[in-house]
């Protein structure tokens, strides 16, 4: 049984992973990995076989419940074991897979996804389906797990990937050990590995902590100087931070984007210029770790309820910090898309446009629309109660529509039918109510200016 429409060759539906421990030896000169995956978990109906993606590495040995199983077959895309007895519906099993290789991106519609060599390190960047190029598992968004992660490498590198930390050093390598206890799904969990300066973040009651080459001090250091205020800004929008712990790693290598993982930032050096040119991204990966990662998702359809949350999060940070205000930002949005081909379907865009432009900013307007029709106080008592409700749960845009009528005790169907399931792109609300709120306290009061990006 495949686990998401959208990625029909990834997941296995039949299985309800708990928990990961994964024990990887790496060495970063020749990209040679070796590794332990202990996969805990259970199956939802009675079987005789278990399946995990895994892509570009070998497995070796393979056990079940500490018993080497009927057979095991490896395809390009699957590690499929056939059990020496069948399991009942609902029994836990353990599976151990060893495995090495030289690990590698796999292509994808999305394009190259997963492991990836940097000029003297790894980036990780696995959305949607690039997890199993570096360890087995049931790749879907819904199956959320906790993680033990032991990486050793060689002493000159930095490992960044999450979680409460530790490390030990013997000889000329080091183990770095990351347990993440906030279930986290697969595409989510990180590996970084450079040559990197490690500094405190200081981010009130959340550990912060960034990893940076040292050439690139003073930009990060001016860039990276708002993120106290920007989660602030975010705790009092959407409510507490969903994590212990916020990690940001800019690479020496430039990236086409920056990306979020459980708890992380990712940033390439072309990311950080010293001017805060890219603020608007720190914000969006920062976001992030409310809707998508603290809040997930049961399915890539309701891909909006990630990527246009975390843009409304950039408009919300540009009017509490002296920028346009949210409503100069819809608007200014809104005149762009619809010049554009009406030919997206918000709520349903299929796996080709799931991460089109277009998700991000009708996302947003959908929710400036909701805002601008019920009002501030009830839109973000909507949000502190989506982040609450749904803290380490998986959701889709049904609970999104209940819990906005819950809260406001009006019926929204007909607004967000508009937005969410027709492509044409509707208008948005006028209103009398005001969209601009007083900033919090120590940010810049907010001045009139005009529409940007």
């Amino acid at each position: 049984m495949t686990g998401d429409p959208y990625t029909p060759q990834s997941g296995d539906a039949n299985l309800d992973v708990a928990h990961y421990d994964l024990t990887l030896d790496y060495k970063v000169s020749t990209n040679r990995l070796a590794g332990v995956a202990v996969i805990r978990g259970r199956v939802i109906a009675s079987t005789s076989s278990l399946s995990f993606d895994l892509v570009g590495i070998r497995a070796s040995k393979v056990l079940v419940d500490g018993r080497r199983p009927a057979s095991v077959h490896q395809s390009d895309r699957k590690l499929r074991i056939s059990l020496a007895g069948p399991l009942a519906a609902g029994a836990e099993f353990t599976a151990s897979v060893t495995y090495a290789g030289a690990p590698r991106p796999r292509r994808s519609r999305w394009g190259t996804i997963g492991w990836e060599e940097l000029e003297d390190g790894v980036l990780v960047a696995s959305q949607p389906t690039g997890a199993p190029t570096w360890f087995p598992c049931n790749d879907v968004p819904s199956d959320r797990a906790t993680y033990v992660l032991k990486v050793t490498t060689d002493s000159v590198y930095t490992v960044a990937s999450g979680g409460s930390a530790s490390r030990a050093v013997r000889g000329g390598k080091t183990t770095w050990t990351f347990e993440r206890a906030a279930p986290t799904p697969t595409y989510l969990v990180t590996l970084q590995i450079g040559r990197y300066t490690t500094e405190a973040l200081d981010l009130g009651k959340t550990k912060g902590e960034v990893h940076y080459p040292r050439p690139l001090a003073s930009r990060v250091h001016a860039d990276l100087a708002d993120l106290p205020r920007m989660m602030a800004v975010f705790e009092e929008s959407f409510g507490a931070y969903p994590l212990p712990d916020y990690t940001v790693v800019v690479t020496p290598d430039d990236l086409e984007i920056p990306l979020e993982a459980q708890g992380m930032g990712i940033f390439g050096a072309n990311h950080v210029d010293g001017a805060g040119g890219s603020e608007r991204l720190i914000a969006h990966e920062l976001a992030h770790q409310w809707f998508g990662n603290g809040v997930g998702l049961t399915r890539w359809r309701d891909i909006w309820l990630n990527e246009g949350f975390a843009c409304y999060a950039e408009w919300i940070w540009s009017e509490r910090s002296g920028g346009p205000s949210a409503h100069a930002k819809a608007l200014a949005h809104h005149a762009r898309l619809a010049a554009l081909p009406q030919d997206l379907v918000l709520g349903d865009p299929g796996p080709d446009l799931m991460f089109d432009d277009r998700i991000y900013k009708r996302g947003a307007l959908t929710l400036h629309a909701l805002r601008l029709t019920v009002g501030d106080v009830l839109f973000f008592e909507i949000l502190h109660r989506w982040t609450t409700r749904f803290h380490g749960k998986t959701v889709t845009t049904t609970d999104f529509r209940v819990l906005a009528e819950e809260v406001t005790g009006r019926p929204l169907a007909a607004l967000l039918d508009a937005w969410l399931e027709a492509e044409a792109l509707p208008a948005l609300p006028a209103t009398a109510l005001s969209v601009e709120p007083a900033p919090v306290t120590g940010m810049v009061p907010q001045q009139p200016t005009s529409p940007q990006r």
